[in-house]
């Protein structure tokens, strides 16, 4: 069973999984065969019948770790023995337990876990507008100054979660991925800007003037100042250290951010 069957890091897993010969259900709130739904447990018997595994993103709310419990209850009760949670590096780093409230509350309710902490995407670039829409205008205003992020690609995140859903050997254990460099988002904009061969600027400012930025665009303030402090962690070197669970797992290093941007860029997505 592959939560978030339409996502990021879903579809991919969906797609590992197949070519590894497994029997997979996608399952999403809205387009995906199987509908499932965190707050509509009337969904959940048709999502797991059968399944022996899980492939988790979690309801993305105050409420997710409250319904993580509750799933992985009903979970254990219908024969799931294996439940692979997609988390965050960035949580953990933070220093703020509440980050890790539904990682805290999977662990506590079964011993069948894996966790999956990634540091950023490299497709919030192609598939957010927070980060590919100031690209397309060729102005990128962030607060995250010459820190830097070790973007990982969400197909080298599948990769490893459709290994760890059907290969032992990771109960219990928490894989923390990242790409294979750390970059400033002055020089992943660079990167974008040469393979494009547009002119892409980049500007770092304070996290008060990203948010009133948000603010113009209907953001909400809450919501503005959790990505701004988000920026921040990148600004201050947080997150900047490498990871080696996509080595660790695959026996392959990370894709670079420079092959990804290639790819990316062939497609058109960041046509002005």
């Amino acid at each position: 069973m592959v939560t978030g069957a339409t996502g990021k890091t879903g579809r991919h897993v969906v797609e590992h999984l197949r070519r590894l010969g497994a029997d997979v259900r996608a399952v999403s709130r809205g387009s995906a065969p199987v509908r499932f739904d965190w707050f509509d447990e009337s969904t959940w018997p048709a999502a797991v019948s059968g399944a022996r595994a899980a492939y988790l993103v979690d309801a993305q709310n105050e409420h997710a770790a409250e319904r993580m419990r509750a799933f992985v209850t009903f979970a254990a009760e219908r024969g799931l023995t294996r439940l692979v949670l997609l988390s965050a590096r960035g949580w953990a780093d933070s220093g703020d337990p509440g980050l890790l409230a539904t990682e805290e509350a999977l662990r506590e309710s079964c011993d069948a876990w894996t966790i999956l902490r990634p540091t950023w995407f490299m497709q919030g670039f192609t598939e957010d507008d927070l980060l590919r829409a100031p690209v397309r205008a060729g102005s990128v205003r962030l607060p995250a100054g010459a820190g830097g992020e070790p973007f990982v690609d969400a197909r080298d995140i599948a990769e490893v979660a459709a290994a760890v859903l059907t290969r032992d050997g990771h109960t219990g254990v928490i894989h923390s991925l990242s790409g294979p460099r750390a970059l400033s988002i002055e020089e992943a904009v660079g990167t974008i800007a040469r393979v494009t061969g547009r002119t892409i600027g980049y500007r770092s400012v304070s996290p008060d003037e990203y948010v009133a930025d948000l603010m113009a665009r209907d953001v909400p303030e809450d919501e503005a100042r959790f990505l701004a402090r988000l920026f921040t962690w990148i600004r201050e070197g947080e997150d900047a250290h490498l990871s080696s669970g996509v080595q660790d797992v695959l026996g392959r290093a990370p894709r670079d951010f420079a092959d990804f941007a290639e790819e990316a860029a062939a497609t058109g997505v960041w046509a002005a």
